[in-house]
């Protein structure tokens, strides 16, 4: 019974994708308001997940499906805290395991200006949360990522950026 249903879910995705491609490739109004609502603004990985437990129905399955234990299931440690331009600047251990705060998708992995090497993790609460001065990154682009699974090694210093449309938001709440 359960098969059947992601099977379903699966063919209801893939008719509605092809539907979407079709549309872009024969009409060019279409194409280019696809474009610039898709390019042209931050995706937000938590309203698309609305949508489709909405329409399609939850998404629970795919879970019963893949496997998700983790070996590394820790929380987040530090030995002390200051502000840091848009965020928070916490003292960690040399090479110290970065877990990942809540689980969500991730949306960049690069250079920040004053971050180091970041990583940015669009939270299932719909908050981007920035991790900076992160080595041996251990997720991928797009990966969807659990709550307390390590993220990379950070040297000494974590810098977290919590941000909503754009937004700086308090560090302090979302350290508690």
């Amino acid at each position: 019974m359960k098969k059947s249903i992601f099977v379903t879910k699966l063919l209801i995705s893939v008719i509605f994708t092809l539907t979407i491609l079709i549309l872009i490739k024969s009409s060019t109004s279409f194409k280019n308001t696809f474009y610039k609502k898709v390019y042209g603004t931050n995706i937000s990985f938590v309203e698309l997940k609305k949508l489709y437990n909405k329409y399609i129905g939850d998404s629970d399955i795919l879970d019963n499906i893949i496997n998700t234990d983790t070996v590394f299931s820790e929380k987040l440690t530090y030995k002390k805290e200051e502000k840091y331009l848009d965020g928070v600047k916490l003292s960690v251990e040399s090479n110290y395991l970065v877990p990942i705060s809540m689980s969500g998708i991730v949306v960049f992995i690069g250079e920040k200006e004053n971050y180091g090497n970041t990583v940015i993790i669009q939270r299932i609460d719909g908050i981007d949360q920035w991790y900076g001065n992160i080595n041996n990154v251990n997720v991928k682009l797009y990966d969807y990522v659990k709550k307390g699974t390590l993220l990379g090694e950070a040297d000494q210093n974590l810098y977290l950026v919590f941000k909503k449309d754009g937004n700086t938001l308090n560090y302090e709440e979302y350290l508690k």
